[in-house]
Parts: structure tokens; sequence; C-alpha cells
């Protein structure tokens, strides 16, 4: 990254090469405790073992995009209601994204989708403390200036691709941590329970495939279905074509892209 505007407004650590920033900032976490200050993000060039869902590594040319993690202590949230966290963070990138293209998605239960090419994956990791949530870190991937991809991943894309021009990082990382804000923050008030409720609409509204019929895979093999709805807890329910509900937690059922 260009050095880091003096105004940026969060907490800040920019490396140059680091194996993960979930691991980074985990670590410091772990070592100087809640002295590390809500938002604050850990930023790398480039990342040698950086985590993906389903043991996934993300291939990023140095330089060129954003590999960023960073902590919240939402410890007024029951380990139940995990998957708010989700949606927040995943609608955030969603929706800064949307200036450039009105084809952006978030695919179950939270990859960012230009059509049907992934720009953006993240990774939600988070320390229970009783039924409460102690500590959340969000490690996110988003492909910005990259200008091709060199490795075996079926459908990757960036925002240079889909626009033609290169991206200001700090700008959209800025932007995103104060959308993060904004949402995290209206959380926490008398009410909340209505605001999450507006959450799930937004993130309903928000998803890869919403309509019609689509194949999916699942441990008994291929079949195609259409969406029903996401529940609270984040569990994905399926309509298949003789009308059977097909419920699935993460990692249970594959979209065939």
């Amino acid at each position: 990254m260009k050095p880091c505007p003096e105004t940026f407004p969060y907490p800040l650590i920019a490396l140059d090469e680091t194996d993960s920033t979930n691991r980074y900032i985990s670590q410091l976490c772990n070592e100087l405790q809640e002295s590390v200050a809500e938002l604050t993000t850990v930023t790398a060039e480039f990342q040698s073992a950086g985590k993906g869902q389903r043991g996934n590594t993300w291939e990023a040319d140095k330089g060129k995009n954003l590999l960023f993690s960073f902590v919240l202590y939402p410890t007024f949230l029951e380990a139940r209601r995990q998957f708010i966290l989700s949606q927040i963070v995943s609608l955030s990138i969603k929706e800064e994204l949307d200036r450039w293209s009105d084809e952006i998605t978030i695919k179950w239960p939270n990859d960012i989708y230009w059509r049907d090419k992934k720009i953006c994956g993240i990774l939600i990791e988070n320390d229970l403390s009783g039924h409460f949530i102690g500590r959340s870190i969000s490690g996110i991937g988003i492909n910005i200036n990259q200008d091709e991809f060199h490795r075996d991943a079926p459908n990757p894309v960036s925002l240079k691709q889909i626009t033609g021009q290169e991206h200001d990082r700090y700008e959209i990382l800025s932007h995103i941590l104060k959308r993060v804000q904004i949402y995290y923050n209206g959380l926490q008030t008398e009410d909340g329970s209505t605001y999450t409720a507006e959450i799930a609409a937004r993130y309903a509204r928000s998803l890869f495939r919403r309509r019609g019929f689509h194949p999916y895979e699942d441990a008994d093999g291929r079949f195609s279905a259409r969406l029903l709805r996401v529940e609270q807890d984040g569990r994905f329910v399926l309509e298949d074509e003789n009308g059977k509900e097909r419920e699935y937690l993460f990692k249970e059922v594959q979209y065939i892209v």
C-alpha cells in the first residue's frame, strides 16, 4: 500500500508481509488484551499463509489488494447470535463495492461476488466467553488492483478488472470500517432487535442467486433448488424441485458455479 494517510480513522498496523493478518492480530490481542482497541486493523502487502474458508489460501499479488483483519469485542452479543457479525461485515463490504457496480452480491454465508465471480473472501473467528462473544476477529481479502490471477482458483475477479481503473485501497478500507462501525453501534442501541431485523432484511436482499432454481451439492449429491431464507443463526434453507425444504449449516452444502 502507499503510505497510510495520517488521517486514517482507526488504529492501523500496516505490515509489508506476514503469514496471516488474523494470526497477527490474534497474537497481539492475546498479549495486550483489550488495550487493543476495537476496530484496530492489521493490513499486509502480502500474506504467506492467508487463511480462507474450508482451509483454502487466498491468492493475492503483493501490493495489489486489500488483505486485512480487525477486532471487535461484542460482549453484549450472545453466542447464538454470532451470525449477525457475519452479516454486518459482508454487508459493509458489499455496500462499499456497490459504488462501482450494481452486480455485487453476498454468497452465503459471506463471500462477496460480482456476477458469478468471487471478489472477496471473509473468515470470522469468534472467541466465546460463557454464553457471550468475548472477541471477534474478521480476516478479509478483497481483490482490488490485481490484473490477472495465476492459480487454478475457478472464478476470481478484481475491482480493477470490473471497472478498468486503479483504486485507492486505503480509501476503500476506511469506508468499509466506517460502515462496520455504524452497523456495530446500531446493534448496541435500545432498539437493537428492530435493527437486527433490518440487517437480516438487507442481507436477504443482497444474496447471490436469491431468485430462481440453481444447482447445489450436498452429501447426497447434486440437486436443483431455490433459496427460501437464511435463519437468524445462519442456517441456509432451500426448497428443491420436489417442494422439499432442505436446511444446511455452513459447509454442509456447496453452490455449483
